[in-house]
């Protein structure tokens, strides 16, 4: 007797291991194929195509209005599941790729800067300065290290 067929989402499991994906790699993965599959009224991925993918990820966008980086993961998590699990090529698929917008930055003039340090001080002023002079990120400027 010839043991039964694993399910989908197992085959996407072990697929993930074997290409020894990290354990946020592979739940996120998971995740957006089983929301597919739901979006789609839980019709196998083996019978759909591109035009699909297209839809859920235009439905991501539009809908639930998620980032360029979240679609990207999606399009990756679908195509490994079409051509690592299923073994089908949908073709190209870049125009399907979400672009981050780009984002201009606003700088301050001088004027604008000395009225902004003026309202501070202490650790505060110290920072700020550190940051304005330097352009160090937020982030970087609080998480120096204590000498």
């Amino acid at each position: 007797m010839e043991p039964e067929p694993r399910k989908l989402l197992d085959q996407v499991w072990d697929a993930l291991r074997l290409k020894r994906s990290s354990i946020r790699t592979e739940q996120a993965s998971v995740n957006w194929i089983k929301r597919f599959i739901l979006f789609h009224h839980k019709r196998h991925p083996r019978d759909m195509g591109v035009s699909e993918i297209e839809a859920f990820l235009s439905s991501l966008a539009g809908d639930e209005r998620v980032a360029a980086s979240t679609q990207n993961q999606t399009l990756s998590a679908l195509l490994f599941l079409s051509r690592e699990v299923l073994h089908q090529d949908l073709g190209p698929v870049d125009a399907l790729r979400a672009r981050k917008p780009k984002c201009l930055l606003t700088v301050l003039v001088c004027s604008e800067a000395r009225n902004l340090l003026s309202c501070l001080s202490g650790a505060c002023l110290l920072i700020a300065q550190l940051r304005y002079s330097s352009g160090l990120c937020l982030m970087e400027a609080l998480h120096f290290p204590s000498f």
